[in-house]
């Protein structure tokens, strides 16, 4: 079944406003802990943000998947970068990083045409 990506990065990005809003503290730290851990330093915003997409396919989050190939994008990654990202993640998670490795790269393809 193929997923709608943009749909689901707007949906989660609703409900994480509403999430907030029910328990504001735990969700301001997570966003600062997230602002932090991606603010460019040794490694690039883009770079970051690979690992991250690795790290969801491995751990086989489909909104971590369209969060971080988002985000990837949006930090100047190139399709080859979330591309060769998705190889490492199978090397990593084998069989099941696979299967979610074509999750991200349906992401990426919907949403390269949503910029396009």
């Amino acid at each position: 079944m193929i997923k709608d990506y943009s749909k689901n990065y707007n949906d989660l990005t609703k409900l994480m406003g509403e999430l907030g809003a029910k328990i504001p503290s735990t969700m301001k730290g997570f966003n600062e802990l997230h602002k932090a851990s991606i603010a460019k330093g040794a490694l690039t915003t883009k770079t970051k943000e690979l690992i991250a997409l690795g790290i969801a396919i491995a751990v086989r989050c489909d909104g971590c998947i369209a969060f971080h190939v988002h985000d990837a994008l949006k930090s100047g990654a190139s399709s080859q970068d979330i591309m060769e990202t998705i190889g490492v993640a199978v090397m990593m998670g084998g069989g099941p990083a696979v299967v979610y490795g074509c999750e991200a790269m349906e992401a990426l393809n919907q949403f390269i045409v949503l910029e396009n």
